[in-house]
């Protein structure tokens, strides 16, 4: 089957920075036309004019469908369609256990599940009715292996998107849309950096079987390949790259 002439625009939320730029970045470079979304919108029209090729942004709020929904607009007004969603967006705390309020636990799962969920719904609706989609869920290594540098609000999100990725994945593999999760585990980014102070940043590098922090540009390639036409087969998979710190 011939993949629609917009099979490569994509949508990536939680884009200005971090992973998210770098996932741009790269779909850019391998010829996607990208439309950055973040909360911030200064920070995002900068993020894009720092990338090659044709891409554009656009401030959204993840946790608002109609937000959503207007991305998906603006995308298709400018390029015809979508083919692709990366589900990236996260708010990352590593605020100790029971130092976690209820306030702090319902923001972080608002952004990182509720922005999934919200993503998945609002894409899934329009890839179904087109017949052909990829959706890639950002996941974590915290979500699997319950968070030992990271809150536990962060993990349980990350543990809801893996599941939520199933979820659609059986949902609309019939439609011709296909929904996978990619789980990394800690990366070389300065976001990781500032998140942790040295000495326990040394103290989970020490822990990785593989002696190293992750390749960002790594996972950002692992996502371009999901969002190919050829990843037809790939269906409510996640994806594990996280030096061995999680096997199974």
């Amino acid at each position: 089957m011939t993949p629609p002439a917009w099979h490569n625009v994509a949508i990536i939320t939680g884009a200005a920075g971090g992973l998210g730029q770098v996932i741009a970045r790269r779909l850019a470079a391998d010829g996607f036309r990208v439309l950055l979304t973040d909360v911030d919108g200064e920070a995002v029209a900068r993020a894009a004019q720092a990338i090659m090729g044709d891409v554009a942004a656009l401030a959204i709020d993840v946790r608002d469908t109609a937000q959503f929904d207007a991305a998906f607009a603006a995308a298709t007004e400018r390029w015809g369609g979508i083919g692709v969603l990366v589900n990236n967006a996260a708010l990352t705390r590593t605020t100790p256990l029971f130092d976690i309020s209820a306030e702090e636990f319902d923001a972080v799962t608002a952004v990182a599940l509720k922005g999934c969920f919200l993503g998945c719904q609002v894409a899934g609706r329009h890839m179904r009715a087109q017949r052909y989609g990829r959706i890639v869920n950002i996941a974590s290594l915290a979500g699997q292996n319950g968070g030992a540098a990271t809150g536990a609000h962060y993990a349980a999100a990350k543990g809801g998107i893996i599941t939520l990725t199933k979820v659609f994945a059986r949902d609309l593999a019939a439609d011709g849309v296909t929904v996978n999760a990619v789980s990394p585990g800690p990366l070389d980014l300065d976001s990781v950096r500032d998140l942790l102070p040295p000495e326990r940043l040394a103290a989970v590098i020490d822990s990785i079987p593989a002696g190293t922090l992750g390749d960002p540009d790594y996972i950002a390639r692992l996502v371009s390949l999901l969002a190919s036409p050829q990843a037809v087969s790939a269906v409510g998979a996640t994806f594990d790259v996280n030096g061995g710190l999680y096997l199974r």
